[in-house]
């Protein structure tokens, strides 16, 4: 599985993951897809890793389901929407909670076309950049009569609203990375040349920072699209309680009183 996903750790631990399927857009085949999965596996268990960048190689970040098979494991007598569903159980569903589950921060890297699959995928990460070349495409109803699936449907609409959600899956149309960042589906665009030197920077970044932190603030917004605000309070108080007496709000305020930049690594 090394071969179609591509992984590479810097040295202040960073890891690359690299869909490296460029010859067919990086669709998502049942290689890649576990491939994506032992990736984020590694940067859950490694305490060496403390951010991801995941970005595709090629033209593209990445052109959705593979249909012309993707070597899945499903039984002869399967039809496509059972061989359809055992994908999504076995691979895509396990794939993006992955990502989304991650304990390390995670930026994506959108390098071109994210179409279908590969526009939930694209939009899994905590923080979403983009060259400006790049564009989003649900193809899912306008050419093939189904629903958005590998977790679209779900961040499409929590993303933006369900009236430009409803739009760009019913109609098909080209999102364009500048667009994108206009209606906030995405953090910023870069140029092509940029694109993964200001990945980098981002990751880096967060990889010096209090990462069990910056991953609450994650989930703390997953939460308030669920609750009132009532039951938000009620999650900030909880989530405070156990943060605050955390080594690293401590760090946080030692490094505030004595003037200096706070140093979250190899904190105990």
């Amino acid at each position: 599985m090394g071969d179609v996903v591509k992984r590479e750790i810097s040295e202040d631990g960073v890891l690359t993951v690299t869909l490296n399927r460029p010859e067919s857009l990086n669709s998502l085949n049942y290689e890649l897809v576990m491939g994506v999965i032992a990736a984020f596996d590694e940067a859950s268990s490694n305490d060496e890793i403390r951010s991801v960048i995941l970005t595709g190689e090629g033209r593209g970040f990445c052109s959705g389901a593979d249909l012309t098979g993707g070597g899945w494991p499903n039984e002869p007598k399967w039809t496509a929407g059972e061989s359809a569903a055992n994908s999504m159980i076995i691979g895509m569903n396990p794939m993006i909670k992955k990502i989304v589950n991650c304990p390390k921060p995670v930026v994506n890297a959108i390098n071109g076309v994210a179409a279908g699959g590969g526009a939930g995928l694209a939009l899994s990460g905590d923080i979403i950049i983009a060259s400006k070349s790049a564009k989003f495409k649900l193809v899912f109803g306008n050419q093939l009569g189904i629903i958005s699936d590998v977790g679209a449907s779900w961040f499409v609409p929590n993303l933006l609203s369900r009236a430009r959600a409803n739009g760009l899956a019913m109609l098909g149309e080209d999102l364009s990375a500048e667009k994108a960042e206009e209606w906030g589906l995405l953090w910023k665009t870069f140029s092509d040349e940029d694109l993964m030197d200001e990945a980098m920077k981002i990751a880096s970044k967060m990889a010096d920072g209090a990462i069990e932190g910056l991953k609450a603030i994650v989930h703390s917004h997953d939460n308030a699209l669920i609750s009132t605000l009532e039951d938000q309070l009620e999650y900030e108080t909880k989530t405070q309680r156990v943060l605050c007496d955390a080594p690293p709000f401590k760090e946080g305020i030692m490094a505030f009183l004595e003037k200096r930049k706070p140093n979250f690594r190899n904190l105990k």
